[in-house]
């Protein structure tokens, strides 16, 4: 199917067989903001259930104190909850066979 043809959540799909990204790496190829793709990477796992692929997430992470259990790893957080540092690594993304 040609990118023009394919909604959204397929481009990000596809997208992410290929390699790892974060919200903002698929923002800038996408032409969306990072908010926008974490709204549609929620949907992409759920279209991906039963389907033999799954999507994995690396967690953000605190570059200060290391902490990596966020409730939510799928989401952009503006500070650590351990230390309250506030720069933190992106969760990133990627779609392999299970």
């Amino acid at each position: 199917m040609r990118e023009a043809e394919q909604t959204t959540r397929q481009r990000i799909a596809d997208h992410l067989r290929g390699e790892t990204a974060t919200a903002s790496e698929l923002a800038v190829a996408l032409e969306l903001t990072p908010h926008a793709i974490l709204s549609h990477i929620q949907h992409v796992a759920k279209t991906l259930d039963g389907t033999g692929e799954q999507l994995l997430v690396a967690p953000p992470a605190c570059k200060n104190c290391g902490f990596d259990r966020f409730d939510e790893p799928a989401n952009l957080p503006s500070r650590c909850p351990e230390c309250k540092h506030e720069s933190l690594t992106e969760p990133a993304f990627r779609v392999e066979a299970t």
